[in-house]
C-alpha cells in the first residue's frame, strides 16, 4: 500500500470531508481555512490516496509549539498511523529554530491520544480542569472588589514572582497552557490584561479577554484558597460585567483549575467541569 505524509493546504478540505472519524459537527471543518495557515499547520497521512489521519501544530509566542487536531478515519485505525504522522510533525516542528518547547493537550479520558504522546516521548506537565461558568455570584459574599493595578512594573513583578522564577504553567489562552518563560509575557499583553490585588497585597487575580466561539473572561488565580479570599469572586464578577459591556455580548468565565482547587469548591458550585486536560511537553534541549 502506498503511504504519503504531506502538509495540507486550502485545496485539501474535500479530503477531510470524506473522512469517517465518528465526530459529529467537527469544528475543524468549520475553521479549516484558519488552522491550515497563519501560525498553524495541518498535515495528512494518505493511504492509497485516501486521507487516513490528520494532525498539526500551532505556534504561540514564537517559541511554543502545540501539537493537536489529531483525527483518524475509523476504517484505518489500529495501524499506528496517528503515531507515525505525529512523529513526522514533531520533526517538522523541531526544524524551526525559534521553537523551544513542544507539547500537546488532551483530556484524561482520551486514552488513544495519551498513548501517542507517550510514544512521542512527551511527558506529563500538569492536569487542569477547564472550568466554565456564566455567573459566579453564588460564590460571592458582598465583600469589596480588589484594587486594580495600572502600573506595568507592578504587573511584571507579579509575573516574575509567580511564573518566571518558578516555571509554573501559565494559561496563555483558553485551552492553551504553557510552562512559563519571558516569551509569554510581552509588555503589550500585560498592558491589556487586568491585574487585581487584594487588600494586603498577598494575592493577585489576572483577567484576560479571550474568544473561542464565545467571549470569555479568562480568570487566572494560581492559589488553592479560592473560597478563603474575601472579594475574589466579587472581583471576577465585576471584571466579567466590564468585559461584557466592552464587547457588547454575553461573556462567560473561564478558569483553569488544578484538582486541589476544584476540591476546594463548594458542593453546589456554578462551574461546568468536563474531564480534566493533561498537558504533555518537552523542551527543545531534551530532544537534541
Amino acid at each position: 500500500m502506498e503511504k504519503l505524509i504531506r502538509q495540507l493546504d486550502l485545496e485539501d478540505l474535500h479530503y477531510l470531508e470524506k473522512m469517517k472519524t465518528g465526530i459529529e459537527d467537527d469544528y475543524i471543518l468549520r475553521v479549516y481555512n484558519r488552522i491550515a495557515g497563519g501560525s498553524s499547520r495541518l498535515f495528512g497521512l494518505f493511504q492509497d490516496g485516501q486521507l487516513a489521519s490528520i494532525g498539526g501544530y500551532t505556534i504561540f509566542a514564537d517559541q511554543y509549539a502545540m501539537l493537536g487536531r489529531m483525527r483518524s478515519d475509523l476504517r484505518y485505525r489500529g495501524n499506528n498511523l496517528s503515531t507515525q504522522l505525529m512523529a513526522h510533525i514533531m520533526k517538522e516542528v523541531l526544524s524551526l529554530p525559534a521553537v523551544q518547547w513542544v507539547g500537546a493537550n488532551t483530556q484524561v479520558e482520551n486514552g488513544s491520544a495519551r498513548r501517542v504522546m507517550d510514544k512521542l516521548g512527551l511527558t506529563e506537565v500538569s492536569t487542569l480542569y477547564s472550568a466554565v461558568s456564566s455567573n459566579v455570584a453564588s460564590l460571592a459574599a458582598c465583600d469589596a472588589v480588589w484594587q486594580e493595578l495600572s502600573d506595568l512594573t507592578q504587573k511584571q513583578e507579579w509575573i516574575n514572582q509567580l511564573y518566571i522564577q518558578t516555571g509554573e504553567v501559565f494559561p496563555y489562552e483558553c485551552y492553551y497552557t504553557f510552562p512559563a518563560s519571558q516569551a509569554l509575557f510581552a509588555d503589550a499583553d500585560l498592558s491589556q490584561w487586568a491585574f487585581f490585588e487584594n487588600q494586603d497585597k498577598s494575592r493577585v487575580l489576572i483577567a484576560k479577554k479571550d474568544y473561542k466561539r464565545n467571549y470569555y473572561l479568562h480568570a487566572v488565580y494560581p492559589w488553592d484558597d479560592l473560597m478563603e479570599q474575601p472579594g475574589l469572586w466579587e472581583t471576577i464578577s465585576t471584571a466579567q460585567h466590564r468585559l461584557s459591556e466592552k464587547v457588547k455580548s454575553e461573556t462567560l468565565i473561564w478558569m483553569d483549575l488544578t484538582p486541589d482547587q476544584v476540591s476546594s469548591l463548594p458542593a453546589h458550585h456554578p462551574f461546568d467541569l468536563p474531564s480534566p486536560w493533561i498537558l504533555y511537553g518537552t523542551n527543545r534541549s531534551n530532544r537534541l
